[in-house]
């Protein structure tokens, strides 16, 4: 349940209804707003009672939450979250570009893909340096050798950094070199994984699991914000469905029902979500429209010989094609963006 304060209430008053609660046992959740503090309670509800609390002065109401996730319910925290990584950030009021290569091949690949991408308005460099892939002869990632090529990449342009993480050793390497950490929809649901990340000190961008729903990939995120992390990123990334037209079936409709479900930022891949290039700007340009924080789409020197997703990867001119189309539909939604900031 959430008690919401009287737009009134002083500390004192607030402090005094934290008390009650944590000498019951169970801990608290504080949102203070610019008008109304909420108070999110956090454990067997049983132990406290409804009615005793209406009783405080300040309290203006008691709304019970039914869902199983709170810290990442918008009830708990109505304000919308922006989350920092490294220099840049995510969150209301700007779009956010992640790009980059699927996985990283060489030192060269990846410092001329970070300037290109940085050219056209990413903040972000994507790159994975551990590829958790279907098959077990498929490129596995230079793992930590591909970390230290991702920390020279924005030592060179100022990029911040993302890597996908697959292990708790993984991520004992991630945390030396880059900014984020991202758990892929195949790991969405591993638990302890999840609870790794929250105890990374990194932000953490999570993906929709393949056959996931909203709720479940809510859930997910719950173990991440429960272990102390609260600077979560949730990343649509297309699910399994009948249609084999697209690699996936990308669920726009996730960005508007998160909006009011969470206070955590929604960024769309459509590079993994098409696995197709021709249709990647159609469904970024569709992402922002629909109130995206941001994209996440692969970009690669060239994309006929790369390791991994070579056909869902933009070449350089295709990217810049793309980013300099966004910025109307941008105005539209009142992001700012500008891809000329960058160069």
């Amino acid at each position: 349940m959430i008690i919401v304060m009287k737009p009134q209430a002083v500390r004192e008053e607030i402090g005094a209804v934290v008390k009650y609660i944590e000498d019951h046992g169970l801990s608290v959740h504080l949102s203070q707003g610019e008008e109304v503090t909420i108070i999110g309670i956090i454990g067997d509800k049983s132990k406290i009672s409804s009615e005793n609390l209406t009783v405080y002065k300040g309290v203006d109401r008691i709304v019970p939450v039914t869902e199983s996730y709170k810290l990442s319910n918008r009830k708990f925290h109505p304000e919308p979250t922006t989350v920092s990584v490294g220099n840049t950030s995510i969150g209301p009021g700007i779009l956010t570009i992640m790009a980059g290569p699927c996985a990283v091949e060489t030192e060269e690949q990846l410092m001329e893909i970070a300037i290109q991408v940085k050219k056209s308005g990413a903040t972000i460099l994507r790159g994975g340096a551990y590829k958790p892939r279907t098959s077990p002869y498929s490129f596995q990632g230079l793992e930590e050798e591909g970390l230290r090529f991702m920390q020279n990449a924005k030592k060179e342009t100022g990029l911040s950094t993302i890597c996908e993480v697959v292990s708790r050793e993984a991520i004992e390497a991630a945390v030396k070199y880059v900014d984020m950490i991202q758990i892929g929809a195949r790991n969405m649901q591993n638990f302890i994984l999840l609870k790794e990340a929250g105890r990374s000190g990194l932000p953490v961008l999570l993906k929709r699991g393949l056959c996931a729903t909203i709720d479940e990939w809510l859930n997910a995120a719950e173990y991440i914000i429960a272990e102390g992390n609260p600077h979560v990123v949730l990343c649509e990334r297309g699910i399994r469905t009948y249609e084999t037209a697209t690699r996936n079936t990308l669920d726009l409709s996730a960005v508007p029902v998160m909006r009011e479900k969470t206070h955590l930022p929604v960024i769309v891949d459509p590079s993994h979500s098409t696995g197709s290039y021709k249709y990647v700007p159609a469904m970024a340009k569709a992402a922002v429209a629909c109130d995206a924080d941001g994209l996440m789409i692969e970009v690669h020197n060239d994309p006929a010989h790369a390791l991994s997703d070579g056909p869902q990867s933009l070449t350089f001119e295709k990217f810049a094609k793309l980013t300099g189309e966004l910025k109307p539909f941008c105005d539209v939604i009142g992001r700012s963006f500008n891809p000329a900031d960058s160069h």
